[in-house]
Formats: structure tokens, C-alpha cells, sequence
């Protein structure tokens, strides 16, 4: 199938010649017949498949098919996004696609000063791209109006819907006109946020050209298992044997990103940060620098998870794992995108367990696990998914007078410890008001005494 057998005009086509779009990617093929016909939408697609030009190519069909010219402070399609960067990537597609047609295009988000904004919407804009915040801040000052929307579009639906944007939301719908496209694009759809969006949308076709929460299978996935305490100079081994050339790293806290750039650049290995305290321009200064290889390691929270289109991307690491699991299919998605291959590799401590059991369960697969020579942790990474229903083996017989083979050497109170046969009593070991400590064991003497050695009146010390 070609563009052209879609229905779209020659100036977009014209457009995709010149970016070397040769063929139409499996969400495109379904989405741009139906943007174009009208339809309400409702999309699900992996990371990397062209979900961008799903909606922007027919949208800005439409819009220069329509007679109709934006008024002042006006926006005729409008684009929600949850970060600034990609509000700047949109923005910068809706550009590149409609070069040859007479169809204006804006990004506005917070973090910058908002009188320019202000200041450009008094021209009216055809397409309009912004995240919630920002948006809700023109709106309240009259600087943008909704009254000649045709066209809303939701990119990362699943997060716009999410809790955290459920008031800027329901502003923004109730100042919306009823009668409107809605589009919903994503990579990923729990069964909560469809009930939702269905509510907000007229007969809505719904696209899902791979599995629900799934995985490129171009990305290679696997878990290596460390200890908290050494990821940073596991991290620094990897890169360094495996020959690495630039990585996007991810991790959980902005505080986290800038301590590993710091220790990075200590080793005078370039690198930099973008997270939400950082100033929007630091923030785009590093992406272009990463983008342009000046920049060897970008460390990133969640922020950058969504929407980034990194050419030539080969390595993903989650530092830490995310919190919310799908986050970790978009966080992988910035490899592996536009068909070429890519590895994520996951450094995995013990108590990061319950969020890899998460993820899993969410993508349907057991990541593998692969320690590294010389960095097997102390504290062993639980079983996960499918691997911990699998039969444990039997235990050896403790030696007597000693620790057993693969006790920790950390576990305080393992030799004196006599055995119990009594059930506990209430505030035992390990529970609120009990003599434990870290839920180590320890004996008891009548009626809660300290047990005392033979032959002395003293309470045993430890």
C-alpha cells in the first residue's frame, strides 16, 4: 500500500517524499482513511510505529480542504501532550507535513515565559499543540479560544487521561464545543481509561494493530540483577566492556538523575539531565545535544518516557525501574523504533522485585535474568511471574554450630538462635513492641525475661 492509495493530497505527499516515507506503517493505514472520513478514533499502537503521522497527515488534509480561516486567538485543530518535549516534537512533524500547504502550526507549554505565546495566538493558529497546564493558563486570560475547534486530539492518551490530568481535563472539555472529532492515540489502554474515553467520544472506530500492552519484538529485554548500592559502577562496567556509544538512561527521582550526571561527569564522561526541575531550555539543550551525539549519556525521569523520537537510539537502561508499569514500554520504545532493532536492559535490585512482577504481568513475558560476573548481589532478586510458581528445590540440612551454605552473612542471631516449637507469642521478633530487630531471631525466657547464659546472673550480650 502507498500514501497516495490513502487519499492524501499531492503537498503531503510531496512532504513525505522529501522525508523518505516510502510506505504507510500498519496504524497509519487504519487511522488516516478514518481522521479523514471524520471519525471519532481511538488508537493503540506500539512506540515507534508512526502514531504522529497517523493523526497530523489527515488533519492537516482536512484543514486545508476547509474554507474556513482562524480568527484571532483562535485554533482551529488542537493537540494535548503531556511533556514540552513533545509538544516540540509534534509541533516540529505537524511542520515537516505540512511544509507545502498554507496551514499554521504552535507549541505552547510551561516553563517559559507565556507573554510570546500570548502574543502569537493573537494571529490565530490553525494547529494547536499543548500540554494541559499551560493551555488552562492562556484560556483563564483569554489569550486562546475554543469556539472554531474542529478537531481534538489526545497523543499519549493514557497518561492525558490518567488522575493526574483529570481537572485540567474536565476544564478543558467543558469549554470545548460538543460537536467536534475527537482523536485518542497511544501505545497503551487500560480497560478504565476506554470506558472513560468512550464516554467523551461519538461512535468511536477503535485501532489496536498489536496486542494490548505489548513490546516491539525488535527490542531485546533482559534484567540484570545488583545491588542498590553498586548500579552505578555496574552501569559504568557495562558501558565500558560492552563498547556502548550514546545511552538513554532512566531513572526515578530528578534528585537521581543529576547524582548519576555528576558522577558521569566525573569520570569526564559526557553527559546531562532532563527532569522537571530542570529550566525548559537546559531541558531542550540537552536533547538536541544528545540527539546530535555531543551528549554520550542522557538521564532522564519519566518525563522523557513518552514521544521521543531518537534516531539510531541502540541501548535503553532503566537505572530504576519505573513505578507505573507502562511507563516501561514507553521508556523501552525510545529504541527499537521505525523497524531497527535495540536493547533495554534493566538493572534490577532486590527491592525492586514487586515492580518487575508488575511489568510482566503487564507485557504477558518473564524477562530473563542475567548476572554479571562480579556483581552478583548479596541480596538476591526475588522470583518474578511465571518463575516463582516453579518448584522450589529442597533445602539442605543445616550444620550444626554454624551457618548454613547461603545464609547471609549479614543475619544477626542466625547461630545462637535456639529453635522454637511453641507458636509466637503477640509482639514477637520482627513486629511492633518485640525484642526483634529487622525480624531477626531471638529467644525468649519465662514470661519475657532476657534469657540468661549458665552460670551467670547477667543477660546474655549480643
Amino acid at each position: 500500500m502507498t500514501f497516495s492509495a490513502l487519499g492524501l493530497a499531492a503537498p503531503l505527499l510531496q512532504a513525505l517524499e522529501t522525508l523518505g516515507y516510502k510506505t504507510p506503517t500498519p496504524v497509519q493505514a487504519q487511522a488516516i482513511p478514518a481522521v479523514l472520513a471524520g471519525r471519532d478514533l481511538m488508537a493503540a499502537a506500539q512506540t515507534g510505529t508512526g502514531k504522529t503521522a497517523g493523526f497530523a497527515l489527515p488533519l492537516l488534509q482536512r484543514l486545508a480542504d476547509s474554507e474556513e480561516k482562524v480568527g484571532s486567538n483562535c485554533i482551529r485543530a488542537l493537540v494535548l501532550v503531556p511533556t514540552r518535549e513533545l509538544a516540540e516534537q509534534v509541533n516540529a512533524s505537524f511542520r515537516q507535513y505540512g511544509e507545502h500547504l498554507a496551514v499554521s502550526s504552535y507549541a505552547v507549554y510551561g516553563g517559559v515565559s507565556i507573554n510570546p505565546q500570548m502574543m502569537r495566538l493573537r494571529r490565530g493558529v490553525d494547529v494547536l499543540v499543548a500540554t494541559p497546564g499551560r493551555l488552562i493558563d492562556l484560556f483563564s486570560q483569554n489569550a486562546v479560544k475554543f469556539k472554531q475547534v474542529q478537531t481534538l486530539v489526545l497523543d499519549e492518551a493514557d497518561r492525558m487521561l490518567d488522575l493526574g490530568f483529570a481537572h485540567e481535563l474536565d476544564t478543558l472539555f467543558a469549554a470545548l464545543p460538543k460537536k467536534r472529532q475527537t482523536l485518542l492515540f497511544s501505545a497503551t489502554f487500560s480497560d478504565e481509561i476506554r470506558s472513560l474515553a468512550k464516554g467523551r467520544l461519538r461512535d468511536p472506530l477503535s485501532i489496536e494493530v498489536a496486542p494490548r500492552n505489548s513490546t516491539v519484538k525488535a527490542i531485546k529485554q533482559w534484567v540484570v540483577p545488583v545491588d542498590k548500592k553498586r548500579k552505578a559502577e555496574l552501569f559504568l562496567f557495562m558501558r565500558k566492556d560492552r563498547n556502548w556509544g550514546q545511552v538513554l538512561v532512566f531513572v526515578k527521582t530528578k534528585r537521581g538523575a543529576d547524582e548519576l550526571v555528576g558522577l558521569l561527569q566525573a569520570k569526564r564522561i559526557k553527559a546531562d539531565a532532563i527532569h522537571g526541575d530542570k529550566p525548559q531550555a537546559s531541558r531542550l539543550r540537552a536533547l538536541e545535544s544528545f540527539k546530535t551525539g555531543e551528549v554520550q549519556i542522557l538521564v532522564a525521569t519519566d518525563v522523557a518516557a513518552r514521544g521521543l523520537d531518537i534516531d539510531d537510539l541502540p541501548q535503553v537502561v532503566n537505572y530504576d525501574l519505573p513505578i507505573v508499569a507502562e511507563d516501561y514500554i514507553h521508556r523501552i520504545g525510545r529504541t527499537g523504533r521505525a523497524g531497527a532493532t535495540g536493547e533495554a536492559i534493566s538493572l534490577v535490585c532486590a527491592d525492586e522485585a514487586p515492580l518487575l512482577g508488575a511489568i510482566e504481568a503487564l507485557i504477558k513475558q518473564t524477562l530473563s535474568r542475567d548476572e554479571e560476573p562480579g556483581f552478583e548481589p548479596d541480596h538476591r532478586v526475588p522470583l518474578t511471574g511465571g518463575a516463582a510458581q516453579a518448584p522450589k528445590k529442597p533445602k539442605k540440612p543445616k550444620v550444626a554450630g554454624g551457618r548454613g551454605k547461603g545464609v547471609p552473612s549479614n543475619w544477626e542471631g542466625f547461630d545462637d538462635a535456639p529453635a522454637r516449637s511453641a507458636p509466637r507469642r503477640p509482639g514477637g521478633a520482627g513486629k511492633p513492641g518485640g525484642g526483634g530487630k529487622g525480624g531477626m531471631l531471638r529467644s525468649a525466657g519465662k514470661n519475657g525475661q532476657k534469657p540468661k547464659t549458665a552460670g551467670t546472673g547477667k543477660p546474655r550480650s549480643r
